[in-house]
Order: structure tokens, then sequence, then C-alpha cells
């Protein structure tokens, strides 16, 4: 006989919590090694968490829609189903049996969150916490100021973020640590209007993914002073080959091709002639990348846009490109991206135009240094070089960098490169 705990995975590097969005086992029911557990969002990704062996729920410490830090114990396993649902060792067991006493706090979680507000020695904090503490000058003795929405009281990342925003820091302000990378600046916070549930209004909280979205969005725009190159590229060419190619290569591959496929081909020959426009900036320092990892913006039914990457892009053809773009279309939709497939891109693409949208401008995905955005393809009278008019396949572009390291003549030469290489590439002789 065995209970086994089964804690919050690490998703990510840089991911600290996830929320339970949905228990697929309750407590009594059998799981079989790889049955689907539940599933955890991420600000990058929801997943579906298979069990790493056999047995029968215990228990479940937290309900749907909470957020947990990694590492916390979410669920208990047993795996000798001989044993009497809620039965074991009294060590094991009464954990579990106090924890369902709606009378008596679990000590797992609710004495320690007691004895945390009380003592600053034997507070908990994660080093991310402790990182975050460091680099905005907040000493760990101001940490007791914030009260923590993660398991028994822990501080999380969202929480300081919170407390810096809302409350701020005389010694964030300033702090005399040795000078570091500085940071983003705090978002500023907007008035909030005085908005009630009634007959009219309907408040919607955001969900976990769409709160961390907003941040990062805001986050970047603060980080990045974005400049935004645009023009036009005629792809009147490629849409004759394609449409007299399209036939042969779903046979031949089992998906469609499509003009993404031509553009990332395009985006690769750029990053390789303009390699800082494939860079980061870390503080005072430019981050050479020597690999293209090329991201792309999928939409999900019901999960908006996920960004898996093309990883190695600069080492493949464009059939190369396009097996690797389906391949991770086919996981996102099937809800199977890892963080391996939406983690290291150096440079995103997004296709606005399959909304039928001409032109847009897009954020850029820190810390990346840009990202390039089409519109749809659309017939559209156009003065030739003989001054004859004549209706040509014209597709809108554009290419938002950061005006910190690309400055607008290299953004607009990369913008020229993707739009002659789209122009007069022989698609002929890529496949």
């Amino acid at each position: 006989m065995a209970r086994h705990e089964i804690v919050m995975p690490q998703m990510g590097e840089s991911i600290t919590n996830g929320t339970i969005t949905k228990w697929h086992k309750q407590p009594g029911d059998k799981i079989e090694i790889d049955e689907i557990l539940l599933e955890i969002s991420t600000d990058k990704v929801e997943s579906e968490i298979p069990s790493p062996m056999e047995g029968r729920i215990e228990e479940v410490k937290f309900p749907e829609g909470e957020t947990v830090d990694v590492g916390i114990v979410i669920a208990i396993v047993e795996d000798d189903l001989s044993v009497p649902f809620g039965g074991g060792s009294s060590e094991s067991a009464a954990p579990a049996k106090e924890e369902k006493t709606e009378s008596a706090p679990a000590p797992s979680q609710e004495a320690p969150a007691a004895s945390e507000e009380k003592s600053e020695g034997r507070r908990f904090y994660t080093p991310l916490v402790k990182s975050l503490a460091q680099k905005h000058g907040v000493a760990l003795s101001e940490l007791e100021n914030i009260k923590g929405s993660g398991a028994g009281g822990r501080v999380n990342k969202e929480d300081f973020m919170n407390y810096l925003d809302n409350k701020g820091s005389s010694s964030a302000k300033t702090s005399s640590a040795t000078p570091s990378a500085p940071s983003a600046p705090a978002a500023p916070q907007p008035t909030v209007p005085a908005f009630t549930s009634g007959e009219r209004v309907e408040i919607i909280p955001m969900d976990n993914m769409r709160k961390v979205i907003a941040r990062n969005m805001t986050a970047s725009k603060q980080i990045s002073p974005h400049v935004n190159s645009i023009d036009t590229v005629d792809m009147t060419n490629l849409v004759k080959f394609r449409e007299g190619f399209k036939n042969e290569f779903k046979k031949q591959e089992g998906f469609s091709l499509t003009y993404t496929h031509f553009v990332l081909y395009a985006l690769v020959q750029a990053l390789k002639e303009f390699p800082q426009v494939n860079a980061s900036i870390d503080g005072d320092n430019i981050v050479m990348k020597k690999d293209i990892n090329l991201g792309c913006a999928v939409a999900v039914p019901g999960n908006g846009l996920v960004v898996p990457v093309i990883k190695g892009a600069d080492n493949l053809n464009i059939t190369g490109i396009a097996r690797s773009l389906n391949a991770l279309v086919e996981k996102a939709r099937a809800k199977k991206l890892t963080m391996d497939d939406l983690s290291g891109g150096t440079y995103t693409f997004t296709n606005n135009g399959s909304f039928g949208i001409l032109a847009a401008t897009p954020v850029i995905l820190q810390p990346q240094l840009g990202i390039f955005c089409v519109g749809t393809i659309k017939k559209t009278p156009v003065v030739t070089a003989d001054d004859a008019i004549a209706i040509r396949q014209i597709m809108y572009a554009t290419h938002t960098y950061d005006h910190r390291l690309i400055d607008g003549e290299q953004g607009s030469k990369f913008l020229k490169h993707v739009l002659n290489t789209l122009e007069t590439m022989d698609p002929k002789a890529l496949f």
C-alpha cells in the first residue's frame, strides 16, 4: 500500500504556478496510468496532465479555478485498491481526513499560513519572488505586508506585482542596491469604473490566462518603443503557382499548402541577412542568437491564440517549414502542445489575413525584437511599370520592431527584403 502525492507540475522554466481548469477524476474514482487526471492553464498554454500511476483518487486538494504554485501537492493517489477508500495508515491518512473536516483547518495548508504571517524567518518565499524583491529593492521584511493568494498563503509573482502596482514601495524607488539591468516600469493603474452587475451590465472575471496576457501585452508596450513599417507585396505569381500545385502538394504531404509557408520561408532569408532583428536586449547588452526559431501564431477555437515555435527554421527548406508548422498546428488544436513547443522563439509571425483583415500592427512578444504581420490577399488595380492598369493579387505586410535597437532604416530594409523574396522567388525550384 502506498499513497502518492501529485504535485503541480513545472510547465516551463519561467512558469511558477498554474490554474486548475478541470478535474477529470474525483475522489473515489479509479485511474489508469497516462489517463488524463486534470487540465491546467498557464499564461502560455492549456495542458492536459496525465496520471503518472495507476490507482484510485484519494483526495483532491484544490477546486477548479484555483491557482497553485509549482511543487504544491494537488492530489493524492492510492495505488493499492485493496485498501478501502479513505483508509490507509494513520500517518498517511490523517492529513487527508483532517483537510476534509470543515470545523478544523488542514495542518498542511492553514496552519503554516498562520505561522507565515507571524514570522519572517519562517515564511517561505519562492526563488522567483525573492529575485523580484531584490530587483525592485523590496526588503524581505516588507514582503510580510503582502497577502499571498498561493497555497498556504504563499506569495506568488502575481501577488508581488499587484503589490508594486497598487501600493508602490519607497524602497523600490530609492534602492541603493547594486545597479542591474533596468526593469520595466510598473503599469499605471487606470481609474476603476464603478461598474456593478445589473439588468444592462454583466461582470465577467478574466480567467488566469487572459489576466497574464493582458499584463504581458501592457509590459511589452512599456518595454519596447514599437515602430511599424508597412508596405504592399504583389503575390500574383505565388497565387498562380499555388492554385496549380496545391492538389499535388496535399496528395504528397497530407495537408494544404498555404501562403504562410512562403512568408515564413521569406522571413528566414531576411533574418539571415539582418541578424540583429533576430536578437534580444538584456539591459545594455545585445544578445545575438545563432538559431532562427520562428514563432507562428495559431488560432485555437475556444482558446484564442497560441504561438508555437518552429525550432531551427534556418536549417529547413520550405517543405520542412511547412511540415513543422503543420505538426504544431495539429498539436495546438488537440491541446497537446508542450512548453518546449512554445518556448525559445526568436521572431514571430502572425497572419491576420485569415480573418479577412487588410492590415494590422501587432504587439511584440518579449524578449523578441520584432513581429511580422500580413493581411488578406486582395485583387487590386495596380499601375504597372509601363503605365498600364492591371489587376494584381496584393497583400499588406507590417514589420513591427523594437526601436531601442532596430532603427527605421534597418526595420524598413528588413521588410523590403521579405517583400522582394516573395515577389521574385521561383516557387517551382523550392519543391
